[in-house]
């Protein structure tokens, strides 16, 4: 039988499969660890010179006090996106939407136009705008206000972002800037894409979807009726702005969908991270600040290092996509917006560990971790009872990792924080795996 994985090679001397354990091997790439074990310093700027390998200390208690030393209100710690003349810093803190100059080094005209939804606009558009324009009299600021929801990221919503920077006159010098959860970052990043073929813009996630996974890396797009971001284009911002104050006001259902993707880093390459969310999920859930700020930023280091290892998803990026192409089929099967986001790759995971278990690739307990700290986090473990095998099978036909008609997985293999993208698998797994969470 041919090779059907998909070769990971990201230079010469990478010239078979990465199987993402490799990454546990501090010579396989920029040896980036933050922490040693037992730790109590936290760097202020991690930046992809620094390691992700070494293991971080599970307590609580270890955390949080050495922790908050660097999550004083409008004292940032940066991680960096290596990508060469486009690299660009995350900014992650509380009180960062009072510090007007992280937002104005990095508006080049003198127009900008915000981006946000109507749940977001009432709570931070204020903040923002006074945030490019105190002491910045030069600059004048437009805003478009877009209504709130997974199903409105589609075309007609898109169109209205268009119909204002053409209006407003806007130029190639103009800035937009992306001001809510993932859906308004995507549309604006793709906005920004196309508008003039191409202008600058920059992300502020207000929602820990947005903060840890969408806000990074460049992926921006919109939905089609018959599959999730279908439609779209790697496209970098500026920067990245988390002020972690604004989870504040996020609502418990978005809080624990952001931390799918949380749960994912850990799963998929940063075990000793994982080991630190099973102790600290009730922290996180009760948004310690302290916790959030940690996970944040060890969730963006982890996308940024594989991000600058791999921009356009050609390999080993595709691996941050681990339970995606179940949950995107239960997204779209359901509607857009009535799962949210996180909810659907919550139990696109247990799926996927699911097949690979049948595979033979992990053991019993990795299932087990897994099913227990996605209910920990409040997050489904199961689709919902309207999916049928047929439905799955219909929307996964068309996901964006399928290659030449071969749907590739990613699927957990070996210890935990190892994977592999592949379309190497017995496809008796993947239907028993559907037969097992479906009715019909």
């Amino acid at each position: 039988m041919a090779s059907t994985s998909t070769n990971l090679s990201l230079s010469p001397s990478l010239k078979q499969p990465i199987h993402l354990s490799s990454l546990q091997n501090p010579n396989f790439l920029h040896p980036h660890s933050f922490f040693s074990r037992p730790t109590n310093h936290f760097p202020k700027k991690t930046s992809l010179s620094t390691s992700l390998r070494s293991p971080v200390s599970a307590s609580s208690s270890q955390l949080m006090d050495p922790f908050s030393a660097i999550t004083q209100p409008g004292i940032p710690t940066t991680v960096n996106v290596d990508l060469g003349d486009r690299s660009y810093p995350i900014y992650i803190g509380s009180g960062l939407l009072n510090k007007p100059q992280l937002l104005q080094r990095h508006v080049h005209g003198k127009k900008v136009l915000i981006v946000t939804n109507t749940t977001v606009a009432p709570l931070y558009l204020d903040k923002v705008v006074e945030a490019l324009t105190n002491g910045n009299p030069n600059v004048s600021v437009e805003t478009v206000i877009l209504p709130d929801g997974e199903q409105y990221k589609d075309m007609d919503t898109l169109m209205k972002v268009f119909d204002k920077a053409i209006e407003s006159r806007l130029d190639r010098r103009c800035t937009f800037v992306a001001l809510g959860g993932g859906v308004i970052g995507d549309m604006c990043g793709f906005a920004a894409a196309a508008f003039l073929r191409g202008v600058n813009f920059i992300q502020i996630p207000t929602t820990v979807m947005a903060q840890v996974d969408s806000s990074v890396g460049g992926k921006t797009g919109i939905n089609h009726p018959l599959g999730k971001n279908l439609i779209g284009a790697f496209y970098q911002p500026q920067c990245v702005l988390i002020d972690t104050d604004t989870l504040n006001t996020l609502p418990e259902r978005e809080l624990a969908s952001g931390f799918a993707e949380v749960i994912k880093y850990g799963l998929i390459r940063d075990a000793e991270f994982f080991e630190w969310q099973e102790k600290n999920m009730q922290a996180l859930m009760a948004r310690d600040p302290d916790a959030l700020a940690y996970a944040i930023k060890r969730s963006c280091e982890n996308k940024a290092e594989v991000v600058s290892l791999d921009e356009r998803e050609g390999g080993i990026r595709a691996t941050l996509n681990l339970g995606h192409t179940f949950g995107h089929a239960i997204e779209t099967s359901v509607g857009y917006g009535k799962w949210l986001h996180g909810e659907g790759i919550a139990a696109g995971m247990v799926m996927a560990v699911d097949m690979s278990y049948r595979l033979g690739w992990i053991d019993d307990s990795i299932v087990k971790r897994v099913n227990d700290i996605l209910k920990q986090a409040k997050l489904p473990v199961v689709p919902p009872e309207i999916m049928t095998v047929d439905m799955f099978k219909s929307v996964m036909a068309v996901d964006k990792k399928v290659a030449d008609g071969l749907l590739r997985l990613i699927l957990l293999k070996g210890s935990l924080g190892s994977c592999v993208f592949t379309g190497e698998y017995d496809r008796k797994a993947l239907d028993d795996t559907l037969q097992a969470f479906c009715k019909s």
